[in-house]
This record gives C-alpha cells, sequence and structure tokens, in this order.
C-alpha cells in the first residue's frame, strides 16, 4: 500500500483529498494544526510553520509504514486588505505558512521520495498568474508556489521523483470565511477593497466543490507522467491561456475591470 501524506487534511480541498486519496488505497496521514482529523484516516497535529514538528512527523509517518509515495502540500489561508494599510508581519505569517509551509514538508519529504521515485503536489491557485487587488499577499505566495514547483521538478526530476502544482479558482470551502480581512483604508480607496473582497468571495461561494480538486489531484497521484502546472476545470484552463497569451498590460486592465474598482 502506498502512503501519503495530505497537509492542511482537516478542512478544503486538503479533507476532500485525503479522503479520495483514501478511497483509491493509499494510507493517508493528514497534517494540520488541529487536535483530530477525518475519521478512518491518521491524524497527526502538526504546525507547518514549525520545521522541527514538521521534520519529526515525517519521520514517525516513514517508522508507521516504512515508505513514503506521495506528499499533497494544501495548508495554506488569505488575508485580504490594501498593501499600505497591511502590516508586514502578517504578510510574513501567510508566506510563511503558503510557501514556507510547504518548503519545510517537502524538505523532509524528499530523502524518503527518493527511495520510493515519489511525487509531491502543490496547491496554488489561480491568483498566481492572475495576480488580484487586495489580495496582493496571496497572489504572491501562490505564485512563489509554482515557481518553486518548476524549479524543483528538474532538480529532482534525475531521481525519478515527480513534482506539480495544481490551480483551481474559485471554490467553495470555509477558506472563505476564514480569510482574514482588513477594511483599513476603504474610505481613502473609495470603497474599493470592501468591492473587491465582496466579489471575490461571491464567486468563491459559486465556485467549484472542493472534491472537484480532490478528484484532480486523485488522478494526478496515479499518473504516469506529469507536467508542472494544471489548472483545474475548463474556464480556468482558459484563464490560465489567456493570462499567458495575453499581454501583460491588458491582462491587468481586466483584472482592474473585475476587483479593482
Amino acid at each position: 500500500m502506498k502512503t501519503a501524506i495530505v497537509t492542511g487534511g482537516t478542512s478544503g480541498i486538503g479533507l476532500a483529498a485525503a479522503l479520495a486519496l483514501a478511497r483509491a488505497g493509499y494510507a493517508v496521514y493528514t497534517f494540520s494544526r488541529r487536535e483530530t482529523g477525518p475519521d478512518g484516516l491518521t491524524h497527526l497535529a502538526v504546525d507547518v510553520t514549525d520545521e522541527a514538528a514538521v521534520a519529526a512527523a515525517v519521520a514517525q509517518v516513514v517508522r508507521q509504514t516504512g515508505q513514503l509515495d506521495l506528499v499533497v502540500n494544501c495548508a495554506g489561508f488569505g488575508i485580504s486588505g490594501a498593501v499600505e494599510f497591511t502590516e508586514t508581519r502578517d504578510a510574513q505569517r501567510l508566506v510563511d505558512v503558503n510557501f514556507f509551509g510547504m518548503v519545510r514538508v517537502n524538505r523532509a519529504a524528499l530523502p524518503h521520495l527518493r527511495q520510493t521515485k515519489g511525487r509531491i503536489i502543490n496547491v496554488s491557485s489561480v491568483a498566481a498568474p492572475v495576480a488580484i487587488p487586495f489580495q496582493t499577499y496571496y497572489s504572491a505566495s501562490k505564485a512563489a508556489v509554482n515557481a518553486y514547483t518548476l524549479a524543483l521538478a528538474n532538480e529532482v526530476r534525475p531521481f525519478g521523483v515527480t513534482v506539480c502544482a495544481v490551480t483551481p479558482g474559485d471554490i467553495r470551502t470555509g477558506f472563505t470565511a476564514a480569510r482574514e480581512k482588513t477594511a483599513l483604508g476603504d474610505d481613502l480607496y473609495q470603497g474599493r477593497i470592501a468591492r473587491s473582497v465582496a466579489r471575490m468571495e461571491r464567486d468563491e461561494a459559486g465556485g467549484m466543490a472542493p472534491e472537484a480538486v480532490a478528484a484532480k489531484i486523485c488522478r494526478l497521484a496515479g499518473k504516469k507522467h506529469v507536467k508542472g502546472l494544471y489548472a483545474v476545470g475548463l474556464s480556468y484552463q482558459a484563464v490560465c491561456l489567456l493570462a499567458k497569451l495575453l499581454p501583460v498590460r491588458a491582462l491587468n486592465r481586466v483584472v482592474f475591470g473585475l476587483y479593482g474598482i
């Protein structure tokens, strides 16, 4: 039986992915800060910002199962607000979870993944190629995930380890309610902060179910060969294609019309 670690595995996309992988026959270990995890899965309370805790948890998984075949990095959260009114420490905290949390887990996992020619799947976002105003740091963290994924894939390719990222768009999860919002400066910005975030939250409420992303992750886990980045859903595949084809100025004008006004 193959073994998988899923970070952020107690809610949203992470929970859906963990359950889908378990149904596919994996021995699944979920990591999150919560003390308890999903029924039927093995859960470890791990804060991905704690390097020693991450290393100990990965080592525990390998001791118990004898191998590690797959890592799915889903842990993350969002903040919103204007850059000039966002405390730097809050931006750093977001990047520490969304980006460096993934870095810590993968660093601990790679020696074991080399042994099994395993796979890493990182969860990014369409907000990486399409940077969203007033959610600047979330977009920046996911853009970093994409660049890291592509670079790491080439580093470990000779070992038979494969790395890819999925880039979902709007998803109906508790992520929306958990977003840390600040409306500081909204009067100066003439209400644009509140309007932009409200638009994003409406889009998320009407978005696809996390199970759709989980199904994609599960398919990628069993796929023989993978490319670097995968948008989830035809509409978001089209968005990512447009982001590549449109001149940067034109793309940013479209985004301003949607989320900047």
